[in-house]
């Protein structure tokens, strides 16, 4: 029974490096990286660790909210999404 919660609470092992275009580098699991080279978000540039950084300028700070993808970038686009958001849940 024991063996069975701690395998539940093991974290994922991060274990793949991203560098964003403004310097900045975070981890991420091996998982993920490879998602994210086949659909073309990053490039591989090395293998040990294994480290990508991203294609285009601002891809890093985009988020999906709600099933929407969101630029941090651009505050605009996130305060006109977010109240689009606040008005269909208004309505509920």
């Amino acid at each position: 029974m024991s063996s069975v919660k701690t395998k539940a609470k093991k974290k994922k092992k991060k274990t793949a490096l991203v560098i964003c275009r403004n310097g900045k580098q975070f981890w991420t699991t091996q998982t993920q990286f490879w998602q994210w080279i086949r659909d073309r978000v990053i490039a591989k540039v090395a293998d040990n660790p294994l480290t990508g950084v991203f294609f285009r300028e601002h891809e890093e700070v985009m988020v999906l909210a709600a099933h929407t993808v969101l630029n941090l970038a651009a505050p605009n686009h996130l305060r006109e999404a977010l109240r689009a958001r606040r008005m269909i849940c208004r309505k509920r």
